[in-house]
């Protein structure tokens, strides 16, 4: 089940949407918490604070997530434990209009997921 449920979330993140082109890369660790501080990024089945503190929690489907992050050179990086999986160590570009944003893997070069900011 949960394989079929991380299939949906990767086919969710392949999707385009026509109005990305508004949003705008976050190039410091200052602006991202602007943008995260006190609100929950959401998804279908997803539910994450990235706190201020480095740490990541939330729910994807029925599994707790958890992790740490730190801001390097221009690049969110990241590790996340999902449902006990260690989904590994991962830097990604940041880009919000500041009531979406879209994580981009391997430094803007790999799979997307947007949330929105509530």
């Amino acid at each position: 089940m949960k394989a079929l449920v991380l299939s949906v979330f990767a086919a969710f993140a392949g999707l385009a949407s026509p109005a990305l082109a508004d949003l705008q890369q976050v190039t410091s660790r200052d602006a991202f918490v602007a943008l995260v501080d006190g609100k929950t990024l959401t998804r279908p089945l997803v539910k994450l604070k990235v706190l201020s503190n480095g740490q990541i929690t939330g729910k994807g489907a029925t599994w707790e997530i958890s992790g740490e992050w730190a801001w390097k050179d221009g690049f969110l990086c990241r590790t996340l434990i999902w449902g006990g999986d260690d989904l590994g160590y991962n830097c990604q570009e940041i880009k919000s209009d500041g009531s979406r944003m879209r994580f981009t893997s391997d430094k803007g070069s790999g799979d997307s997921a947007e949330f929105s900011l509530r």
